[in-house]
């Protein structure tokens, strides 16, 4: 189904893979919210060393995840891949996931980027970092997220608004960490230093940081990724004023969280969807997903893009993401009571 292979996506992905198509069913049927072209060409790989056709339906993450909940036991959906543990949390909740059992996911997936009962896998990672203004930071001073609530940082932070699942999730293992009373103190530290009011994406708080409207921003890695990969000289720009910090390196690690996927609840070609996320889990897929968008493999050992490499490598908080998903609600509702809004 899909045109314009980009033909760079040419490696071997081992037995399963090869006499998948055998298994019996012909297709799968794939809901997704990432809207890269690099998803595609693995669609296009799996399709072809497998013979098993692959259906894409695209759309937001609340709406395919809704989609599927009204559809009920006449959903065509097999797959359903998303952003953020929050919102795999909420399709799980929403009774739309079924769980699976798969050597080879076991296996590949630590066991920290996965729902313990196996209702959904992440297959890439995001860390969600502090990026600094060179001249206006020490990166010494600023080594936790708990950092952005001390005085010294008052009117030098920007960050996204309390709705967006990011920061959800960032709040949500802080509650694992902290309890909720500590957690609502941070926000509201966090609030209080705010530069403006949280306006935009991870990039506007980028680029606010390197226009001087702050000193520090919270953001996913492969938002700066992808402006460090630009051709564009005002993104260049950007960047050259900019470093970025890995938080919690003394303690826990630095906040994690994935993009994933799991086998829909009445899944009509359910051999065919788990083999299609056992294929994701392959060392060759996590390459793909890891260089086309500036992410890191949830596979490890898999190389990651120069770029991401040239950051370091860090300690990562290996606090399962189902753990921080959960708690996205309350800690929304953590969040508001300090005024983050």
């Amino acid at each position: 189904m899909f045109k314009g292979t980009r033909g760079w996506m040419t490696a071997t992905f081992g037995a399963v893979l090869l006499t998948a198509g055998a298994a019996g069913a012909a297709e799968v049927n794939v809901y997704s919210a990432r809207h890269y072209d690099v998803d595609k060409t693995l669609y296009e790989t799996f399709e072809k060393n497998t013979g098993i056709k692959v259906n894409l339906i695209e759309g937001k993450d609340d709406e395919l995840i809704e989609r599927i909940r009204s559809e009920a036991a006449n959903s065509p959906a097999d797959v359903l891949i998303t952003v953020d543990a929050g919102r795999l949390w909420r399709a799980q909740e929403a009774g739309i996931l079924q769980p699976i059992r798969s050597e080879a996911l076991e296996k590949a997936i630590p066991a920290h980027l996965r729902e313990p009962e196996g209702h959904w896998f992440g297959l890439s990672k995001r860390a969600r970092v502090l990026v600094y203004n060179k001249d206006a930071v020490e990166p010494a001073k600023l080594k936790s997220y708990e950092d952005l609530a001390a005085p010294e940082w008052k009117g030098r932070v920007l960050v996204r608004s309390s709705t967006n699942v990011y920061n959800q999730s960032l709040a949500g293992a802080m509650l694992a960490a902290h309890g909720p009373e500590k957690t609502e103190e941070w926000a509201r530290g966090v609030v209080e230093n705010m530069a403006r009011k949280p306006q935009g994406g991870d990039t506007d708080q980028i680029k606010g940081v390197a226009a001087g409207e702050g000193d520090v921003a919270v953001s996913n890695t492969y938002y700066f990724g992808r402006l460090a990969a630009s051709q564009k000289p005002e993104d260049q720009a950007i960047v050259s004023k900019l470093g970025i910090i890995f938080p919690n390196q003394g303690d826990r690690g630095t906040h994690v969280n994935v993009s994933g996927a799991g086998v829909a609840k009445n899944a009509p070609n359910k051999d065919a969807a788990v083999k299609f996320l056992e294929y994701l889990a392959t060392p060759a897929a996590q390459k793909v997903f890891a260089e086309g968008n500036y992410e890191y493999p949830a596979v490890p050992g898999v190389e990651v893009h120069p770029i991401v490499a040239g950051w370091g490598p860090f300690k990562e908080d290996e606090l399962n993401a189902a753990v921080y998903g959960k708690n996205n609600a309350e800690a929304l509702k953590v969040m508001d009571r300090a005024g983050w809004k």
